[in-house]
């Protein structure tokens, strides 16, 4: 009995030993593939092929909109230019000054031209001009072969944080905008809906008043402002004066002396006949006094004749 105790005993020991080793291999085979599975998929994630979620939030970040369209490092100047050049002729300068304006891409906002009036002003002209901002200096040396600079200036504004600013409430606006559009859209009552379309409308008012001030600054940053002032030189003043014009001053004076000669003996006449009485009256008092004077110098003169007799 002790025997086949101890028998059976082994028996299990080895059924069991036996069984122990073929769990033991199955779970070594089953752990093995998600092993296998989990380095593939680990790989895979360093490697760069994510799977479809990943592929997914990857899609949904870049269709968000653009926040920084406008980069903060570059340098945004408004430049401005102004000059006086001394010419020979202003109006061969100015037929000149518009083929320059059409070389360089530039366009001619406004002129004003003063011919001179008299003998001491001169022939002036002032343009305003714009060209592009990188043809700047190239059209400022350009102008400045008209004649003789007298004076040239160059001003420069950053503007880049301004832009950078108006650009950054433009998004935040049009997110704002696309927002209050799917709330109005969601909306039920009337009241709800009058709401949400009175702030949609201030906030599309936004929009476009800060819309324009960035392309208002954009442009002035894209295109340069040049205000060229040209001024006759004196030597080319004196030549117009020549003969034709010393003749044409000395008929005009003399005419006008004329006139004021006839003028004043007009006036010398209209004296005379008005004092006319009066003087009729001091001649006749003249007169009456020398008749009296001769009628009385013969009774003066006889007593003296008598006395020497």
């Amino acid at each position: 009995m002790t025997i086949s105790i101890k028998s059976s005993q082994k028996s299990a020991v080895l059924v069991s030993a036996l069984l122990g080793g073929v769990i033991f291999s199955s779970c070594a085979a089953s752990v093995q593939p998600s092993l296998e599975s989990a380095l593939s998929s680990s790989d895979r994630m360093i490697t760069g092929s994510a799977p479809p979620i990943m592929d997914q939030m990857t899609e949904s970040v870049a269709e968000q909109p653009e926040t920084e369209p406008i980069t903060e490092g570059r340098t945004q100047l408004i430049k401005k230019a102004a000059m006086t050049v001394i010419v020979t002729s202003v109006t061969e300068s100015v037929k000149t000054v518009s083929q320059i304006i059409n070389q360089q891409q530039g366009d001619l906002i406004g002129l004003d031209e003063i011919q001179p009036s008299g003998d001491n002003s001169r022939h002036t002209a002032s343009i305003v001009l714009r060209v592009p901002q990188n043809l700047l200096e190239p059209t400022i040396e350009e102008l400045a072969k008209l004649g003789t600079v007298r004076q040239r200036n160059i001003t420069a504004e950053d503007v880049g944080d301004r832009l950078v600013d108006l650009q950054a409430r433009l998004t935040n606006l049009q997110r704002t905008e696309a927002n209050l559009q799917k709330i109005m859209d969601r909306a039920g009552s009337i009241k709800d809906v009058l709401s949400v379309a009175q702030e949609l409308n201030n906030v599309r008012q936004s929009i476009e008043q800060i819309d324009a001030q960035l392309k208002s600054l954009t442009n002035q940053v894209a295109y340069s402002t040049i205000t060229l002032n040209l001024e006759a030189s004196v030597s080319s003043s004196s030549p117009q004066s020549s003969v034709s014009s010393q003749m044409q001053e000395t008929w005009n004076s003399s005419t006008h002396s004329l006139q004021q000669f006839t003028l004043g003996l007009v006036k010398l006449g209209i004296w005379l006949i008005v004092y006319s009485p009066l003087l009729l009256l001091l001649a006749f008092g003249i007169y009456s006094g020398n008749r009296w004077r001769q009628a009385h110098r013969p009774t003066l003169a006889n007593p003296e004749s008598t006395n020497a007799d």
